[in-house]
């Protein structure tokens, strides 16, 4: 007890309508938040008056309150400011739209309003979806989340695309609980790695996704929450083009872009069903380096093994080469004279390629495919979950792997991810 009397904590009143902003940038730093008296909220997410709140390094937080309230910071914080202008009310403007659509689904039962959230890089998207997502969990609502941004991989880990239903507010310090995801091994952390891959296998989620909003009637009228990546440009554009066809989607809010706003108006005008929103960011988003965004994907790679709070203890263990079948989807392109009679160049990027087990595997993260053979469509089978190969024994031909789960191996199809691990503990 001695220790706690050295933090130092600090105050913050804030008034309606404003929030409390903070960044945590050392690694050894640790802040916690109390709120004191009033209503607060992190995110979407209800703060408990009295209950102490942890954040750690690379924490981004932004505290907004309705009627105001009085909050404890105790530790020391890169920057901790409040901020009176904050674009939450009109976030909540567009969640009580949204709510009007559910409402309006509910009686007609109709599917509920289906949002995606575009935009450049760091400008809020996530932190949108996961605003519109609590307010909805709050209100009684069963909404899917779709997230097609391969470079953070808020649902499964990066390289990767998937959908969740989501059923209760995301707790303060971590993200939305992982009961039972849907995800798709995209293998690559930008969509113009492969953009044929790419559209192939947002096609197939928005699929799946459509299927399971007719099959759950709570979800139906709630609808989907589609979170998209920070390429917005050239086939980027064209894969949010491919988004708003494939998953039918009713309305955009784009982010802090007027020229894709504008864009976007021009293209989905066709399509009437479409509204497209502008809505600012918020003043608290920071810009990150790619440094940054290349710890963030780590890190992230990291939590799936290891847990974020509560640890998780991952297993490690041997598996034969003559066990495990491993693939890579796409192979470098053919000349239009090489191929055979009536094969497109794009079936090349679709292509399952047998991949011999070598020490150039090692690091690299394999999924674990939930196809049983490779006469199924491998490349559009979600997966199970992913391992990392942390040794090659040539000798032995056997692979040592970092798995979630004990062994075995739940299926024997694995597929290669550019993405690696290194795993220090």
């Amino acid at each position: 007890m001695s220790e706690d009397k050295t933090i130092q904590k600090t105050d913050y009143k804030l008034e309606a309508d404003s929030e409390l902003r903070f960044e945590i940038e050392n690694k050894n730093e640790k802040v916690t938040v109390v709120l004191v008296n009033g209503h607060a909220e992190l995110f979407g997410t209800e703060l408990v008056i009295k209950k102490p709140y942890e954040f750690v390094n690379g924490a981004k937080v932004a505290i907004f309150t309705h009627h105001g309230c009085t909050i404890e910071l105790r530790g020391k914080p890169d920057v901790a400011y409040v901020a009176k202008e904050t674009p939450m009310v009109m976030y909540l403007n567009a969640n009580s739209a949204l709510e009007y659509l559910r409402n309006k689904a509910e009686q007609e039962d109709s599917h509920g309003p289906i949002v995606m959230v575009v935009g450049p890089t760091d400008v809020g998207k996530t932190t949108l979806c996961r605003i519109l997502l609590n307010y909805a969990v709050r209100l009684g609502r069963r909404p899917i989340y779709v997230d097609l941004d391969v470079g953070q991989g808020g649902i499964a880990i990066p390289g990767t695309i998937g959908a969740l239903l989501v059923e209760r507010p995301a707790p303060v310090a971590d993200g939305f609980s992982q009961q039972a995801p849907l995800v798709y091994h995209y293998g690559h952390s930008t969509p113009s790695c492969n953009s044929t891959f790419y559209d192939v296998l947002i096609s197939k989620l928005a699929e799946t996704t459509l299927e399971r909003l007719e099959a759950n009637k709570k979800a139906k009228s709630s609808g989907m929450i589609i979170n998209t990546c920070g390429w917005v440009k050239g086939s980027g554009y064209s894969h949010i083009l491919h988004t708003v066809a494939t998953f039918q989607v009713s309305a955009i809010f784009v982010l802090d872009q007027e020229r894709l706003y504008n864009e976007l108006l021009r293209d989905v005008k066709r399509t009437p069903s479409v509204q497209v929103v502008l809505l600012p960011k918020s003043g608290g988003v920071v810009e990150r380096t790619k440094s940054q965004r290349t710890e963030a994907r780590d890190q992230r790679i990291k939590e799936y093994f290891y847990g974020s709070k509560m640890p998780l203890f991952p297993h490690s263990f041997d598996v034969k080469f003559s066990d495990i079948k491993i693939f890579k989807v796409g192979s470098p392109p053919l000349p239009d004279s090489c191929l055979p009679l009536g094969m497109k160049a794009e079936d090349n990027y679709t292509k399952l390629v047998a991949v011999q087990p070598g020490p150039q595997l090692l690091h690299h993260i394999l999924a674990v495919s939930f196809a049983e053979t490779t006469d199924e469509n491998v490349i559009q089978t979600n997966v199970a979950g992913f391992i990392c190969v942390t040794n090659v024994n040539m000798d032995k031909q056997v692979l040592t792997v970092l798995s979630p789960q004990p062994r075995p191996l739940p299926q024997t199809i694995l597929l290669v991810s550019d993405l690696q691990f290194m795993d220090s503990h």
